[in-house]
């Protein structure tokens, strides 16, 4: 089905351009917007109404906006400066007036003199410029403008309207430019196929795709824009949804082999071993998956938990099942450190029951291999080897997986851990490894939220690990604010040595290393204000391990650990740490996760507000894992009233991954949390908000799904089906980009 040629025009072509060639090229590089379809879905950002100046309090520092106001008075000074030494420099100040806000506007030199002539008092315009502050007032230099005269027809036709779209714009391209150029194409949403089917649209009450159209971008009424937003929402929700639904009908018609563990097999062998019995949760949760395993169809399942739940004993009785059924199974980390700390604490859970093969093996056992890129030569061979028999039963490892080298017996089962630095295709990659398609298991440590579950994972099915394991203990979290109250991070070394000194060990955790060379790339990165409100660089594991060995923590055994030291290196720190040779391990993030040592039970996160929430949870999640109380201090020099310390506050007040995880995602834009998560095509949303429209979310996915039961083919659907390859080409389209 071709896509609507009238709405697949391209803004750019030699002939007939539709735009300006210079409007199409600053809007293809800027906006990536390619076609007529394309602009007529870039959606207004707000609206302003006729005369209404955005509230002053409110305009953003650093970012390009629009107003529409009116000239109170316009002043021209002259100065001397270096370029005009006699006093001949002009500069025009404007000042702009809704009523009850005031801004100032200015303009220099050669400059000046087209608005000294068009800004009179009275006149009334559209602004749009970059808040700064000079003076400490806030003003728009060397802004754009478009007057609002009401003589020529088109303006009186464009801003009758009372309410002005803003569009999301660019320094190149401002917003009422945007605006003209739809105004060039809006005609076109005529022919917009409608992608929803007609019964659901009526059934919901939802207004046709053009006539959104037409709403969104001139509409007359708050209702108006209510009704568009409303439509476009589904849209988008529901063609997302049928992408999913399409790939979890079209998995649940492979064939895979039904995998049911001996009745006194391996599985039997481990659960026998165990010196404690597995909480409610994961027997609930361990019955999903085993039923899974028992279908003839690939089992796709999500596994989150929180931080020390016990997923990985989940994963691991079920890789034990599949083994015991005569398959084999994979884990897959992100990394090697990852990879290497599974099979070490793999091994440990199963004891003589890794020893497959070897003297002393217990009766029913397998062999476990590692195999990561850095491997030798001679070890990898021989981990290759033990696949293509069938002797290692359990292989865990890093993308080195996925070679084409990489020959299994019979794969069965594949775990991933951390899915979101994962990919459709490498677990297509996995699949196609198999003699049939292998079942899945995916664990996640990040709680998700559930609408962002059936968005992002929406072609797996979902299990929850909410309940902590006996033995784990309640974590104390606090902020620390270093600046306001210098004493209460006095205090927190003092805590540290207490712990010590009762026998525990503690984490120090730093955002830098600090033996980095200054890169200029990196510096020149546009700095938030609250870090130009600092100002000092975040502080580093190096000059901190230093400071505390010399000062509040003298005489402990302090050590650092990070992600650039030689891997024998941080092994052998790693050790010594879990031994309780050193009191005290100062380390950046390279301990967020797969760290266990029960004796560690204080954590103190320096400059805490340069990590992010979910992240803050995975690195408590470090602490209190044996038998005494943990406790977790969030340093920061941030005030009171910043965004950054509401939340750190919000981190300490609750141990609850999915409330936390709901406080991140309210706190970001979507793009940010679905970002590294989704395939290209999900970063697409435009105005469905994923946590505020849980309800359109649902009832999307139940829609599509009954739509795709009756018509997997869609063939009585073809707006829709034009819809989904416009959706699958842009994910295609960024799979190429991400290589």
């Amino acid at each position: 089905m071709d896509l609507v040629p009238a709405l697949d025009e391209p803004l750019k072509q030699p002939l007939k351009s539709v735009l300006g060639p210079a409007t199409a090229k600053v809007m293809a590089e800027h906006l990536g917007l390619h076609t007529v379809g394309d602009l007529l879905h870039h959606y207004p950002r707000r609206y302003e109404e006729r005369g209404q100046l955005t509230h002053l309090a409110d305009l953003p520092m650093d970012e390009h906006v629009t107003v529409v106001a009116m000239v109170a008075d316009a002043r021209l000074h002259t100065f001397a400066s270096a370029k005009a030494p006699r006093g001949k420099g002009q500069r025009l100040e404007v000042t702009i007036t809704h009523g009850s806000g005031r801004l100032q506007l200015v303009f220099f030199g050669s400059g000046v003199h087209k608005p000294h002539k068009e800004l009179l008092p009275g006149t009334r315009a559209m602004f749009a410029g970059k808040v700064s502050v000079f003076n400490r007032r806030l003003q728009l230099a060397h802004p754009a403008y478009e007057l609002l005269r009401g003589d020529s027809d088109e303006t009186v036709e464009t801003w009758a309207g009372a309410l002005i779209p803003i569009y999301p714009a660019t320094a190149k391209l401002e917003s009422w430019k945007i605006g003209k150029a739809l105004q060039t194409v809006l005609p076109a949403a005529q022919e917009a196929i409608d992608p929803l089917p007609e019964g659901l649209r009526e059934g919901r009450g939802l207004v046709s795709l053009p006539e959104a159209l037409l709403k969104i971008h001139r509409p007359h009424t708050k209702a108006d824009i209510e009704d568009a937003r409303a439509r476009l929402k589904w849209d988008e929700a529901f063609v997302l949804q049928v992408a999913l639904a399409r790939r979890r009908h079209a998995d649940a018609q492979l064939p895979a082999v039904a995998r049911r563990p001996k009745p006194d097999g391996l599985l039997t062998a481990f659960d026998d071993r165990l010196p404690f019995t597995l909480t409610e949760g994961q027997q609930k949760v361990s019955k999903e998956i085993f039923d899974d395993l028992a279908t003839e169809h690939p089992m796709h399942r999500l596994l989150q938990g929180e931080v020390g739940s016990g997923k990985t004993m989940v994963a691991l009785r079920a890789m034990l099942a599949t083994v015991d059924a005569g398959g084999q199974a994979a884990m897959l980390a992100p990394t090697e450190v990852l990879a290497q700390q599974h099979h070490r604490s793999v091994v440990e859970m199963m004891g003589e029951l890794a020893e497959g093969g070897m003297l002393g093996g217990a009766e029913h056992s397998t062999k476990v291999v590692l195999l990561t890129g850095s491997m030798g030569a001679a070890a990898r061979r021989q981990a290759l080897l033990d696949l293509v028999t069938g002797e290692a039963g359990i292989v865990i490892g890093t993308h080195a997986l996925i070679e084409d080298k990489v020959q299994f017996h019979d794969l069965g089962l594949v775990v991933v851990d951390e899915q979101h630095r994962f990919g459709v295709e490498q677990r297509d990659a996995l699949r196609g490894k198999g003699k049939q398609p292998p079942h899945l298991l995916v664990m996640t440590a990040t709680p998700i939220p559930r609408t962002v579950a059936m968005t992002v994972f929406g072609d797996l099915e979902t299990s929850v690990l909410d309940q902590l394991p006996a033995g784990r203990s309640p974590i104390a979290s606090h902020v620390v604010p270093a600046a306001d109250k210098p004493h209460f991070l006095a205090r927190a070394w003092e805590r540290v040595r207490e712990e010590v000194e009762g026998g525990h060990q503690a984490y120090v955790v730093c955002p830098r290393i600090g033996d980095e060379e200054d890169d200029p790339k990196k510096s020149g990165k546009k700095k938030s204000p609250e870090d130009e409100a600092e100002k000092r660089p975040p502080l580093a594991v190096l000059d901190v391990a230093d400071q505390l060995a010399k000062g509040p923590l003298q005489g402990l055994s302090v050590e650092v650990l990070h992600g650039r030291m030689h891997p024998d290196d941080k092994d052998a720190v790693m050790r010594r740490f879990a031994a309780g040779d050193t009191d005290v391990l100062v380390a950046t993030t390279v301990i967020e996760v797969g760290v266990n040592v029960p004796n560690a039970t204080a954590m103190v996160i320096m400059d805490a507000d340069r990590f992010g929430v979910s992240q803050l949870h995975q690195l408590r999640g470090r602490v209190g894992r044996g038998s005494a109380p943990g406790l977790c201090l969030l340093v920061t020099e941030m005030p009171e009233a910043s965004a950054a310390r509401q939340r750190l506050t919000a981190v300490a007040s609750t141990l609850d991954g999915f409330e936390l995880s709901r406080i991140d995602l309210e706190q970001r834009r979507e793009g940010d949390v679905l970002g590294q998560a989704q395939s290209g095509a999900r970063t697409s949303l435009r105005v469905l908000a994923v946590i505020e429209d849980e309800e359109v979310i649902a009832e999307a996915r139940e829609e599509a799904a009954a739509v795709v039961a009756a018509d997997p083919e869609l063939t009585g659907l073809p707006g829709l089906r034009t819809a989904l390859d416009a959706l699958l080409d842009e994910e295609r389209e960024q799979y190429l980009e991400k290589g």
